[in-house]
Order: C-alpha cells, then structure tokens, then sequence
C-alpha cells in the first residue's frame, strides 16, 4: 500500500490527526512484531537449546537429520548419555509449523551386545564408509565406539514420527557417528575425535534368489530341496564392513526362510573369541548360543559367520537348503574369500 493510499484509509477510519496516526502506527508494529515473534518461536529454533539430551547431539546436529524447527527433549530421571540402561530414555523432538503442527523425533541408547556377533542390522541398510564403522535406516542409525573402548558398545539413534526423508539419512548418519564420540568421551575410551562418515553404501534392493550366486556371493551356490515351491527372494547388504547381512525371504508368506551375516569388525561384539575353542568346520570354531555363529580368524583378526537355514520348518526335506554341513562348509569358503579372509575349510 502506498503512502497515499494508507492516508486516505486511515483517514476513512478517523485518523485524522497526526496524533492519531501516530498511535496507529505503533499498534501496527507491535502486531507485526507480535506475528514476527510468534512465527520466529515456532518456526525456527530461536531460544532454543544449543545441545540435547545431555549433549548426545548438537542441535544443529538434530536438524540436520530431522530438518528445521523448534526442539524440545524429554528425559527420564538419571538418564546418562553414556549408560547402558535399557529403563531409561533421552529423545530430542522437532516441532515445525505454526504451533507444532509436524513433529520428527529421534532418541538416544548406549546399546550393548555381549551374547550376538553382530547388530541386528536391516538388510537394506546403509553402511558408513570411511574411519567409522556403522550403519544407517530411514528409521535409525548406529555407530561402533572407537578403537581402545569396550568391544561390543555402540550408539544408537532412533527416529520416531515423520521420520527423515531420503536427503536427511546423512545427516542421520553423522547423527549417530557423533553421538558415538560423545559416549567415547564420557567414559574416557578411545583417541581423538570420532570421524564423521566419508561417504555410505547403496541400500540393497530385493531380488529373485540366484542359486548359483547366493546372497550374491560367488561360489555361494549349496543344493536346494526340491520340495520346495515357493517363491523366494534374496536381499543383502551392499558392503561387508563393520557387518554384512543377507535374508532370503517367501515372496508369499513375508517370512524369512534363510538369514547370513558376517561380521568383519571385532568391535562389534564383546563375544570374546579366546572362549571358543570348540571345532565347527577347518579353523572355525562355534561361539555363542545355538549353534548359530562361528568364529574364525582372518588376517590376523577375528571373524564372525552368522548362518540360520531352517526358519521355513525343522523337516530338512522343507528346508530350502537341505544340507546344513554343506551349507556351513560353502558358506566359509565363499563369505571368508569376499571380506579377504585366509582358507577356512580344507
């Protein structure tokens, strides 16, 4: 509106005196400065808290992952960034849009894992390359503490609400990667600063199940029952390290029939390798519970193989892959040649 035009309308509403005018201005500044406050308020994170949830996270750090907004965090009692506590709970909320209309989420954990050889890592998951081993979702990431800590530790994110769109899982990334130097910190392990993720993995993609190239792996080709006549599909991870997973899956039931995994990194686990000195197959020895993993050492470090082959029934004639010595013995070969390892099975 020009000068002119605002002269004749406040003239029109009876301001007609300088006085007057003068007033009328003022209250249009201060609703200006109202509405400009209340939009800065929920629309950005002015005011805000510069860390989260004990200084897990930066808030720009949390922005990144979730995009912008105003953050607020929620903590129970005593909660410990560095604690491994599955009671208690650390989130951080982004709140975006005129009086929170949209909210992102993501919490914190210290996890451990002292009785698995790996994470339980999604097949289409993201693994992070560069100096930090760690691997991410749209729904979550995780990252293993440096060298010099307890083996077995990791920091975990999870996203809750909206979750991060396609742009954002870097951000998630570098999210956990940093949360993972702060626990390192707080318990005094490791050297240096936790390095932010180089680069990540192509998500892997689902796929018919090539038999003679299991899991993508060549030489990977054991004998398969021919009873069954089900569809199956195969979905594996696109990089081994810190871990490699693979799960073939009934294209029309949903369920997993047959689930690989090897893990490349010590730190993953705090399975201690020096307690397993009973045979499996050539140098491997089994490790954990349930006959499930076996331990094998490759250039001069531990390597753990994960392999479950009777999830469709405990028949072997319903088993996809019938033979489990075959399979165990096809298994090392093949998986120990893809991550570099030295001969397992003579």
């Amino acid at each position: 509106m020009t000068t002119g035009k605002l002269s004749q309308a406040l003239t029109r509403r009876g301001f007609t005196t300088r006085r007057l005018r003068l007033r009328a201005a003022a209250v249009i500044v201060a609703i200006t400065a109202g509405v400009s406050g209340v939009l800065l308020y929920d629309l950005t994170n002015a005011l805000g808290p510069d860390t989260v949830c004990g200084g897990a996270a930066s808030a720009d750090g949390v922005h990144g992952a979730l995009g912008p907004g105003r953050i607020s965090e929620e903590r129970t009692d005593g909660w410990s960034p560095s604690a491994v506590d599955r009671s208690g709970h650390c989130t951080a909320t982004v709140s975006f849009g005129l009086f929170g209309q949209s909210e992102r989420s993501v919490s914190f954990e210290t996890a451990s894992e002292q009785t698995e050889t790996a994470p339980r890592t999604p097949v289409d998951a993201r693994l992070f390359s560069g100096d930090t081993a760690g691997a991410v979702t749209s729904s979550g990431a995780w990252a293993l503490l440096p060298d010099g800590c307890p083996k077995g530790l990791r920091a975990v994110v999870g996203v809750g609400g909206d979750g991060p769109d396609g742009d954002r899982v870097a951000g998630l990334a570098r999210l956990a990667a940093g949360y993972a130097g702060r626990v390192a910190k707080d318990r005094g392990c490791g050297t240096g600063t936790q390095a932010t993720p180089t680069g990540l993995s192509p998500a892997g993609t689902a796929q018919p199940v090539d038999f003679t190239k299991v899991c993508g792996v060549p030489g990977l080709a054991p004998a398969r029952s021919e009873e069954v006549r089900d569809e199956l599909r195969q979905q594996a991870t696109t990089a081994f390290a810190p871990v490699w997973r693979c799960e073939i899956t009934s294209t029309w039931s949903g369920q997993v029939v047959a689930s690989f995994g090897i893990t490349t990194d010590p730190r993953a686990t705090g399975l201690s390798p020096d307690g397993s000195r009973t045979p499996a197959y050539g140098r491997a020895s089994w490790i954990g519970p349930a006959g499930e993993n076996v331990v094998a050492t490759c250039q001069g470090k531990p390597t753990y193989f994960h392999l479950e082959s009777n999830l469709l029934s405990s028949a072997p004639r319903s088993k996809v892959f019938p033979d489990d010595q075959e399979l165990w013995k096809q298994f090392l070969t093949a998986g120990g040649k893809a991550v570099g390892c030295e001969p397992i099975v003579p």
